[in-house]
């Protein structure tokens, strides 16, 4: 497993921390010349690490709803070897769900797991096994740094810029993954 700091970050990230920076004018904590300096570097950055370090001054510009998230700063790691592991109801989803399945299947439901965090990161590790990922309405996938050995993927969601982001990364050697999303009966009745 890489450094986290070291992971390559999405447009939805970069556009969510340009948000921020938005809202730091808006409280006078940064004028506009260092809104376009920060901004810039924020839509060219390429790690996690580029990019918070134009937030890293900054107090209080956390949205509310993320510092009930900031107890959950563990990746939440779920392990399942030769067995079924499913994630459903009602959960709350850190910044970064490690996968680790080893001839396994792992079923994540997210439609009425809480989601405190604009992205969620998807480290996936899989050997011999499948993953199937269930996301809420409105929820946008990127699927693009999944490296595939003797696998299939299946994104039947896709897009950018939705709320939540789930950025789906990590390796699949002779397993499957499939990203999709369900109607929720009982929510809609």
């Amino acid at each position: 497993m890489t450094d986290p700091r070291q992971w390559r970050v999405s447009d939805a990230e970069r556009e969510h921390v340009v948000g921020v920076l938005q809202k730091a004018i808006g409280r006078g904590l940064i004028d506009l010349d260092e809104f376009t300096e920060r901004a810039d570097t924020a839509l060219a950055a390429k790690t996690r690490e580029q990019l918070n370090t134009v937030l890293m001054d900054l107090p209080g510009v956390v949205h509310p709803d993320q510092v009930r998230a900031a107890a959950t700063v563990e990746p939440l790691t779920l392990k399942s070897t030769m067995s079924n592991l499913r994630r459903k109801g009602s959960w709350t989803v850190p910044r970064t769900v490690l996968v680790r399945n080893r001839m396994g299947t792992t079923e994540l439901d997210f439609r009425e797991a809480s989601i405190p965090h604009a992205v969620v990161d998807v480290e996936l590790d899989v050997l011999a096994g499948s993953v199937k990922l269930v996301v809420p309405e409105g929820a946008t996938v990127n699927t693009d740094a999944v490296d595939l050995a003797a696998s299939s993927l299946k994104d039947k969601v896709g897009g950018v810029g939705g709320r939540p982001h789930f950025v789906l990364r990590g390796h699949v050697t002779a397993g499957s993954v499939e990203v999709k999303r369900k109607k929720n009966w009982l929510r809609n009745a």
